[in-house]
C-alpha cells in the first residue's frame, strides 16, 4: 500500500510539472495554444481522486488504520 501510495504522488507531481511546462511552452512566437495543460491538470485531478478512494477503500477493508490526534482533545 505504502508503494502505490509513493507512486501516485509521484505521478501527482509530474503531471503538475508537464502542466506547468506547456503553460509556459504553448502560447510563445504567436502560435496556438493548445489544450495540453488542461488535459495535464485534469489528469492530476483524476490521479488525486483515485487515490484518495483507493485509500478510503483500505481504510474500509481494514487493511490500514488511521492514527493521529484523538478525538476530543
Amino acid at each position: 500500500m505504502k508503494l502505490f501510495v509513493l507512486i501516485a504522488f509521484v505521478a501527482i507531481l509530474v503531471s503538475l510539472a508537464v502542466a506547468l511546462f506547456f503553460m509556459m511552452r504553448d502560447g510563445q512566437d504567436g502560435a496556438p495554444k493548445t489544450s495540453r495543460m488542461a488535459r495535464a491538470l485534469a489528469l492530476r485531478v483524476g490521479f488525486s481522486i483515485m487515490l484518495f478512494i483507493c485509500i478510503l477503500f483500505a481504510w474500509m477493508m481494514g487493511w490500514i488504520q488511521p492514527t493521529g490526534i484523538p478525538a476530543g482533545r
